[in-house]
């Protein structure tokens, strides 16, 4: 607010206060004129600042937002302003030299030299927190970071369990039969990169860092969740299918109580689609009860036998429906998902932007391109059945 306008404020302020003495005084007339008066002055006042905003706003709009600087920039003022193509002093430029992925370092093998800005810390952090929603499959699996692009770890499986062997009381202790082993398996990882662009209108450039902050989170946020949801479900995809058939809710239970390990069945949940709950949520006893159970916990509030049922977009995992054979397989994919699947993250989240490749130049935009880092392998195929059921509705 400039100077004028606060004149204007302190005169409104003045001629009600002398109103309302007016008004103390029995002056009744008196204080009609001053109420009168004190209108008129926010009339007036409401009409400069309505004019005064939209000054300030076609200011900004018209000029880049200069890029405030102190003794210490941050890491994360500096990104901003890089991301933006604004110059940078010698002291930024070697601040963000030192997170800076070089061509050099061969981002993709597959593409050729590639580089990029490592996003902050606290930006990844809130990226990390948008993708937490129920539709997001990377919270139910194995998150393991890595620091290498290739590698291999040596995980343990489920064994089965196997007693001490008996010793007798004064046995040599050299005729001991061997304890079976644990039973290990090297699981070995490549990591890809998986990239995305974004057309930005330039003036959200102009914008303040917190909008244009928000608005990529969000971007990036909602990309990254579908890219890891794509690849747990293609792993998980070449599992061997299991039909079932006749009750479906009797169908996951001999799955929960029979087919899996007890070890995975305890941990286990039920990860189905709109079209699988539905079908689910809607299935009742022979005196009309539901069969689901209510759970409080369960991101669904439904469970069976105690294992929440988690529903995920059927744009997320579609329904499989073969028009020749009259089928709309819904999946129900039933077990411990942490004992299934591995996803590797290189936890290492970059940014770059253009105002001329792309169609940037023609649509007047910034392209800003995000890559991050991972892959996913499956562990133990015996932790999760893939199971689905016939949802067609019965003519």
């Amino acid at each position: 607010m400039n100077k004028e306008l606060r004149e204007m404020l302190e005169k409104i302020s003045n001629k009600k206060a002398e109103a309302k003495r007016l008004l103390a005084e029995n002056k009744i007339e008196e204080a009609k004129a001053a109420r009168d008066e004190a209108q008129e002055l926010q009339n007036k006042f409401d009409i400069a600042k309505d004019l005064y905003d939209d000054e300030k706003t076609n200011a900004q709009n018209l000029a880049p937002v200069p890029f405030v600087t102190n003794d210490a920039p941050t890491y994360k003022d500096v990104f901003m302003k890089a991301i933006r193509g604004y110059n940078l002093s010698g002291e930024e430029r070697d601040l963000l030299a030192a997170n800076y992925v070089r061509p050099e370092n061969k981002l993709s093998s597959a593409s050729g030299p590639d580089g990029g800005y490592v996003i902050p810390e606290d930006i990844t952090t809130d990226i990390n927190e948008l993708k937490k929603t129920v539709d997001n499959l990377e919270q139910y699996v194995t998150v393991e970071p890595v620091t290498t692009d290739k590698g291999a770890r040596t995980l343990e499986k489920r064994a089965d369990s196997t007693p001490f062997t008996l010793l007798s009381e004064y046995g040599n202790p050299n005729t001991m039969s061997e304890m079976d082993s644990p039973q290990f398996d090297r699981l070995s990882y490549e990591i890809e990169d998986y990239a995305g662009f974004l057309p930005v209108p330039n003036n959200l450039l102009n914008d303040s860092d917190q909008a244009l902050e928000a608005y990529l989170k969000k971007w990036i946020a909602k990309k990254s969740k579908a890219t890891r949801n794509s690849l747990i479900l293609a792993a998980l995809n070449t599992l061997v299918k299991t039909t079932i058939s006749g009750n479906l809710v009797d169908g996951i239970k001999k799955i929960l109580n029979v087919t899996l390990d007890p070890a995975f069945s305890v941990g286990g949940k039920i990860y189905t689609n709109q079209d699988g709950f539905n079908k689910l949520d809607t299935l009742k006893t022979s005196d009309g009860k539901y069969l689901l159970e209510d759970d409080i916990t369960s991101p669904s509030g439904k469970a069976i036998s105690g294992r929440q049922v988690v529903v995920l977009s059927n744009k997320t995992i579609a329904t499989v429906e073969d028009g020749a054979a009259g089928t709309a397989m819904a999946p129900f994919i039933v077990g411990d998902l942490k004992e299934a699947v591995v996803l590797w993250d290189r936890e290492q989240l970059l940014i770059d932007m253009t105002k001329e490749g792309g169609n940037a130049w023609r649509s007047n935009t910034t392209e800003f391109r995000a890559i991050e880092r991972e892959d996913v392998t499956l562990w133990d195929d015996e932790a999760v059945v893939y199971a689905q059921f016939d949802i067609t509705p019965v003519a």
